[in-house]
C-alpha cells in the first residue's frame, strides 16, 4: 500500500432510463471537484462512477421502445459519458453492472452470504414500485396503493424469493453508527437513518423470478438478484476485481459515497449491513446531497420540467454552469433552479465580482504600468485589512471544502473577492497615479492580482477550464509553480511579468434576452383578476426612515422541529450566508416541520434576540395573517442573504 494520502469517491451508478438531467450533473460535478481538491492537495486519489443498467424498469422500458435491455441502455449511457466528457468530469472509471467482472463479484458475494446462512428462501408478498425498483409495506403505500418515494401507482408482487436477513444485524448497525457520527451526513439524515432502523428492520427480498434481465442468482437460475443489491456492489467490484487487486488495497473503504437524499437508505442502512455480512469494512462516510428543484418542486419528465444541462452548458459555459451548481445547493439541502436564478448568479458572483476584479485590474496595469505588473512599494491604510484576509483563505476554504459545504466554501471565497473589489475603492489606483503616488499605486495593483491568482486557484476544482483563461491574461501560464495549492503564500507572485489583457470572462447576461419558452416559469400562475374582500386596517404612516432600520434578508430552512411541551412553537435552523441562525416562530399550527426543510424564506435578521423557552431566537420571519391563519412569506428565486428592500 502507498505511503501517500489516497482519497476515493463514488457517485450513485445512474440508472440509464432516461438521459441525463441537471439533477445528475450535480452529483458527479460535485464529486469530480472534491476530486480536484484532493488532489490538488496532494492526495492520491479515484473517482468512480457509472450506470446500474439491470431491472424490471430497464427490461419494460426497452421492450416499448423495441430492443434488447443492453442495446436500449448503450444508447443512454453514451449520452451520460458526452455529459460527462462535456463537463470536463475527470472520473476514474465508468463501471457498468453489466460488465462480467461486476457480475462475477455479485455472485461472489451473494453466495458467501448465502453459504453463512444470512440469505434464505421464501415467498414474497407485498407491494413493488417497478421505477424505483423498490419494495414498501401496506402501511407506506397507503389506501391508494402509490409509491412514497416517486408517487407512481405500485404493484402487488407474489413470487418465490430469496431474503437477505437484515433484522439480524440492526443492533450491530446501530452500535456502528453510534461510534461513527460521522458515517451518515448531514445530522438530520443520520437521525432520520436511526429512527427508521429503530423502528425495526424487515428482512430484504434479494431476488426475482418475475422478469429476466438481472445477474443470475449463482445456484439458482431461475431467480435473478435484486437490482439494488446487484448495484451497491459496485463501488467493491470496480476495485477489487479489476488488475491484480492493487486498487482495493490502496482505495477500499471509500471515504465518501456522494448520493442523493431519495437513495441514502438503500446506501446507509442496506449497504453496510451487507458489508458486515461479507465481512468487508464499511465506507468512512455517506453524504446525502439535496435535490435540484424546479421552482420549489422536484424535476420529473411526466411534469415536463427536466432541464437538459447540454443546452446549459452551451448557452452559458461549462465554468459557468459547474459553479451556479456547487454555489447553490447548500449543505443537506435543496437547491431551486430556473434560468433566470442562474443567470443572476452568473452576472453576479462571476462577471460582476470576479470577472470585473480581473478585468479593471489588468486594465489598469496597461494603462497605469504600460503592461508590466510592478514591484509593490510604499503601502497605503488599506492593504493590511485585504493581505490578512488573503493569507487566512486558504485554511478558512479548505476547512469547509474539506467538510463537503461547497456553497459555503464557494461563498467565503467570495468575501476575500468581494473585499478586493471594496479595496480598489477604497484604495483609488486611479487617484493614485494622478497624484504621481507610484509606489503606493504598484502596491495596490500588485495587491490585486496576487488576490485574483490567490482565487483563481482555490476556485479551480469547481472551474476546471477557468485558471487556463486566467493565467493567459497574467502572463503567468508557463509558471505552474505558481498555479498550485502549495504556492498559496501571500508574494508569490513574481514583479516584472507582463499581463496580456484579453476579453471579459463571463460577459454578463441580459436577462430580458433569456428565451422564456426555455425557462421552466419562475413566476406563480397568479390569475389576473384580484379577490376583493375586507382586509385589516392599515397601520399609521411612517417615514422610509422607519423601514430602513429594518435589515430584511433572504434565508433558507436547514432544520425545523416542534419545541418540545408547546403547541405553537417551531425551532428553526436558518442558514444566512455562511452564519447559522436559531430562530423561534409560532406557527406549528399551520405546518409541518418536515415541509420547510429547503424553504427559502425572509428574516428580520437584525431584530434584538429574544429567550423564548429557554432558547435563543434572533430574528422573526415574516407571515402573511388572515382570519387568524398564518403563512411564512417565501422568496425561492433570489440568492440566500439577499437583502430585500
Amino acid at each position: 500500500m502507498s505511503d501517500k494520502k489516497t482519497f476515493y469517491i463514488t457517485t450513485p451508478i445512474y440508472y440509464p432510463s432516461d438521459n441525463p438531467h441537471i439533477g445528475h450533473a450535480y452529483t458527479t460535478v460535485a464529486a469530480d471537484s472534491m476530486t480536484r481538491y484532493k488532489k490538488m492537495r496532494g492526495f492520491d486519489t479515484y473517482f468512480l462512477t457509472g450506470s446500474d443498467e439491470h431491472g424490471q424498469k430497464i427490461q419494460r422500458r426497452a421492450a416499448e421502445a423495441g430492443k434488447q435491455p443492453k442495446e436500449f441502455v448503450d444508447e443512454i449511457i453514451a449520452n451520460f459519458k458526452a455529459l460527462w466528457e462535456k463537463m470536463e468530469i475527470d472520473y476514474d472509471h465508468f463501471i457498468r453492472t453489466t460488465d462480467d467482472y461486476h457480475m462475477k463479484t455479485c455472485q461472489e458475494l451473494f453466495q458467501k452470504i448465502y453459504d453463512q446462512g444470512d440469505i434464505y428462501k421464501s415467498e414474497y408478498s407485498g407491494w413493488y414500485c417497478t421505477s424505483c425498483e423498490t419494495f414498501f409495506t401496506e402501511l407506506q403505500v397507503g389506501e391508494e396503493h402509490i409509491c412514497p418515494d416517486c408517487g407512481k401507482p405500485v404493484e402487488m408482487m407474489k413470487e418465490e424469493s430469496y431474503f437477505f436477513k437484515m433484522s439480524k444485524y440492526a443492533d450491530r448497525w446501530l452500535k456502528f453508527i453510534e461510534e461513527n457520527p460521522d458515517f451518515i451526513r448531514p445530522e438530520s439524515r443520520r437521525n432520520e437513518m436511526i429512527n427508521f432502523v429503530k423502528q425495526g428492520l424487515d428482512d430484504l427480498c434479494v431476488s426475482r423470478t418475475t422478469f429476466d434481465w438481472g445477474i443470475p442468482v449463482p445456484f439458482d437460475n431461475k431467480h435473478v438478484i435484486y437490482v439494488w443489491f446487484d448495484a451497491l456492489i459496485n463501488y467493491y467490484s470496480a476495485l477489487k476485481a479489476r488488475g491484480d487487486g492493487s486498487l482495493y488495497d490502496k482505495f477500499w473503504p471509500a471515504d465518501v459515497h456522494l448520493v442523493g437524499k431519495d437513495i441514502i437508505r438503500f446506501h446507509t442502512i442496506i449497504w453496510p449491513i451487507m458489508l458486515m455480512a461479507a465481512d468487508l469494512p464499511l465506507p468512512k462516510c455517506v453524504l446525502g446531497h439535496g435535490w435540484v428543484l424546479i421552482n420549489s418542486d422536484k424535476m420529473s419528465k411526466s411534469k415536463g420540467n427536466v432541464v437538459d444541462p447540454f443546452k446549459l452548458c452551451d448557452k452559458y459555459g461549462v465554468d459557468a454552469i459547474r459553479y451556479f451548481l456547487m454555489r447553490e445547493m447548500g449543505y443537506g439541502l435543496d437547491c431551486n433552479y430556473n434560468e433566470e436564478l442562474l443567470a443572476v448568479r452568473i452576472n453576479n458572483d462571476l462577471a460582476n465580482d470576479y470577472g470585473n476584479l480581473l478585468s479593471r485590474t489588468t486594465g489598469m496595469i496597461n494603462k497605469f504600468q504600460k503592461g508590466i505588473i510592478d514591484a509593490p512599494g510604499a503601502g497605503t491604510e488599506y492593504d493590511q485589512e485585504l493581505i490578512d484576509l488573503a493569507r487566512a483563505m486558504p485554511d478558512r476554504y479548505a476547512a469547509l471544502m474539506d467538510k463537503m459545504e461547497w456553497a459555503n466554501a464557494l461563498a467565503e471565497l467570495w468575501t476575500l473577492v468581494n473585499k478586493a473589489n471594496k479595496y480598489i475603492e477604497d484604495a483609488a489606483p486611479w487617484a493614485l497615479n494622478k497624484a504621481g503616488e507610484k509606489e503606493k499605486l504598484a502596491t495596490v495593483l500588485y495587491n490585486m492580482v496576487e488576490v485574483i491568482r490567490q482565487v483563481t486557484i482555490m476556485v479551480s476544482p469547481i472551474m476546471p477550464g477557468l485558471p487556463t483563461r486566467v493565467w493567459q491574461q497574467l502572463g503567468i501560464s508557463d509558471r505552474e509553480d505558481l498555479h498550485t495549492w502549495d504556492s498559496l503564500t501571500w508574494g508569490g507572485m513574481p514583479s516584472g511579468i507582463a499581463i496580456d489583457r484579453g476579453e471579459p470572462l463571463f460577459p454578463r447576461i441580459d436577462l430580458d434576452a433569456i428565451d422564456a419558452e426555455e425557462i421552466p416559469s419562475a413566476k406563480s400562475d397568479v390569475k389576473a383578476q384580484v379577490e376583493t374582500e375586507s382586509i385589516a386596517p392599515i397601520a399609521p404612516e411612517c417615514m422610509i426612515s422607519d423601514f430602513e432600520k429594518l435589515d430584511l434578508r433572504v434565508v433558507k430552512v436547514m432544520e425545523c422541529e416542534k419545541v418540545p411541551k408547546t403547541d405553537k412553537l417551531l425551532k428553526f435552523k436558518l442558514q444566512l450566508g455562511t452564519e447559522e441562525r436559531t430562530v423561534l416562530s409560532g406557527i406549528a399550527q399551520f405546518y409541518s416541520p418536515e415541509d420547510l426543510i429547503g424553504k427559502q424564506l425572509i428574516l428580520i435578521a437584525n431584530l434584538k434576540p429574544a429567550v423564548i423557552r429557554g432558547i435563543e431566537s434572533k430574528g422573526m420571519l415574516l407571515s402573511a395573517e388572515k382570519d387568524g391563519k398564518l403563512q411564512l412569506v417565501e422568496c425561492p428565486n433570489m440568492p440566500i442573504g439577499s437583502r430585500i428592500v
